[in-house]
């Protein structure tokens, strides 16, 4: 076989460099051959059709070689070339990204009290305050007409690795909003008329591990980053980022046993520079902080059946709303010095006070008139919550895992918030204050988890209870009952793998208040997810 036809086959990727040096060694075997047969007898001859080897000297088939060599050496150079274009940069990033479109459908029940019972307080705190002695409605949450949407989600990020322990990352993502709970994006919102969507930054932190290459882990993390507790989503929703500093550790003690736990220093509101912007005399801060500790353990009970239990602690700083020292507000622009109090975010559920203490005066009508207000949490809340995880795998690929959590704010005070509240009353909003601090949630989860192939699948049943004041309403679960706190029921869902990185899923959902006038909301999600 000539050499330059080799050489070309290696280069083409046809043959490796291996295969090419023995099909010379072959031609050299079968020369070796030929020769030794016309030593011992002359040759017949020659047919029709017919090719005869004759003998390669020593010097040819070493030429050859050489040439073969040459011309490999040659070729990887060329690549190793190519490859040394790409900017040193681009290894150390790691993209990835997915997609889920989502149709949803929120169905109310009848004898729903749609009598102003359900006041939006996330609409009045983020706009301007509401006026007590007008003639129309708060802002209300719908609690009686079924809405259908289609919605979708795309985050994009990519992590960096920087050396030496240091690691980035970043993420942007699509919403409605600067919702820190919900990443959807509904079609034909966002004004209509096809409207372009907006995109958020989602993530963006810069982490250090401080046991790089080990099999312990010991991390620290700045920046926006995701959940570093092991939680369920009652206690904080799947998409919550958080700001901050995070500590977090994983380590082994035996075969069996490992330990682990989290922590951190998380700012939840910062005042505004100007605040109040109208007034060259500014107020005081009212920055709200989140302190959260966490420690627990993961045992493995045995080959079949592994657990994890861990007990954090969450406490809110200056997280509720306060009374604003005496003043007469004439106007919507006319700022309180706690207005600052009120959450920048809400979803439904919590127990929420006034926060101005207006002043009657013969400017607004001996309290008439020009009664503007706004409103802030009436609890504060420190927070303790045990959270369980129970898996077996004895009939692996099937794995069946029980999942469980329980919450109490500690320091919810119902004589306090009762004398305060404008909501979570028996009765249209007059009656006794019936808030709670509990909340619980277990789920039973069955089916090929891991998700890898067509056909995999995967099931969970669960119950959850959730009252008043259990949680911080903007944090938790924004699917279940519209989102926020106050409610109890069931929810069912199902996935199936249609490829390793698509899957659809199907979800409903039935809720009812705890406390408080009538409310009952099911929720239908079908979902298709791409990840890449």
């Amino acid at each position: 076989m000539a050499v330059n036809l080799v050489a070309l086959l290696v280069k083409k990727g046809n043959l490796t460099q291996e295969e090419g040096l023995a099909l010379i060694e072959q031609a050299e075997t079968e020369a070796r051959t030929a020769k030794a047969q016309a030593d011992q007898a002359v040759a017949p001859p020659v047919a029709d059709g017919d090719v005869r080897v004759t003998y390669v000297p020593q010097t040819v088939r070493n030429g050859i070689r050489d040439e073969i060599k040459q011309e490999l050496m040659a070729h990887n150079a060329e690549i190793q070339k190519n490859q040394s274009t790409s900017p040193e940069w681009t290894s150390r990033i790691r993209p990835f990204g997915d997609f889920r479109g989502r149709y949803e459908g929120i169905f109310f029940a009848g004898g729903n009290d749609n009598t102003g019972s359900f006041p939006n307080f996330n609409a009045i705190n983020t706009g301007a305050p509401f006026d007590t002695a007008g003639t129309q409605f708060s802002p209300q949450y719908n609690v009686d007409r079924d809405r259908n949407r289609a919605r979708i989600r795309v985050r994009f990020g990519a992590d960096i690795l920087l050396g030496d322990g240091f690691t980035g990352g970043l993420r942007v993502a699509t919403g409605d909003s600067n919702s820190p709970v919900s990443p959807n994006q509904s079609l034909g919102g966002s004004g209509g008329d096809f409207s372009k969507y907006a995109i958020w930054l989602d993530r963006a932190f810069l982490a250090y591990n401080f046991l790089e290459g080990k099999e312990d882990d010991l991390s620290v993390l700045v920046g926006r980053f995701d959940n570093p507790f092991f939680s369920t989503e009652v206690m904080w929703d799947d998409d919550l980022g958080f700001d901050g500093l995070a500590a977090k550790g994983h380590f082994k003690l035996n075969e069996k046993v490992s330990t682990f736990f989290a922590g951190g220093f998380f700012p939840v509101y910062n005042t505004d520079f100007n605040f109040a912007s109208n007034q060259p005399s500014k107020f005081d801060s009212q920055d709200k902080w989140l302190l959260g500790a966490q420690a627990g353990i993961e045992w493995k009970i045995d080959k079949d059946l592994t657990a994890k239990f861990g007990l954090a602690y969450y406490d809110f700083e200056n997280i509720a709303g306060e009374l604003s020292s005496p003043f007469t507000p004439l106007g919507p622009n006319d700022a309180g010095n706690t207005d600052a109090s009120r959450p920048s975010f809400a979803q439904r559920g919590n127990t929420y006070r006034a926060l101005r203490d207006i002043v009657p005066t013969a400017a607004n009508g001996n309290g008439t008139l020009y009664q503007y207000q706004y409103y802030g949490l009436a609890s504060q809340f420190r927070i303790l919550t045990a959270t369980g995880r129970l898996d077996y795998t004895a009939y692996d690929p099937i794995k069946f895992a029980l999942i469980g959590e329980y919450s109490k704010n500690i320091a919810f005070d119902s004589g306090d918030i009762g004398a305060v509240a404008v909501n979570n009353r028996v009765g249209t909003g007059t009656g006794t204050f019936d808030g709670g601090d509990t909340a619980w949630n277990i789920t039973f989860q069955f089916g090929r988890t891991a998700m890898e192939k067509r056909g995999d699948w995967v099931a969970n049943i669960g119950y959850r209870y959730v009252e008043s004041d259990a949680v911080v309403d903007g944090f938790t679960d924004s699917d279940f009952g519209g989102g926020g706190t106050n409610v109890q029921g069931f929810t069912l869902g199902g996935a199936m793998a249609l490829s390793p990185n698509v899957r659809i899923g199907l979800k409903w959902m039935s809720s009812d208040e705890v406390s408080g006038p009538p409310l009952g909301t099911d929720t239908l999600q079908f979902d298709i997810n791409a990840k890449f």
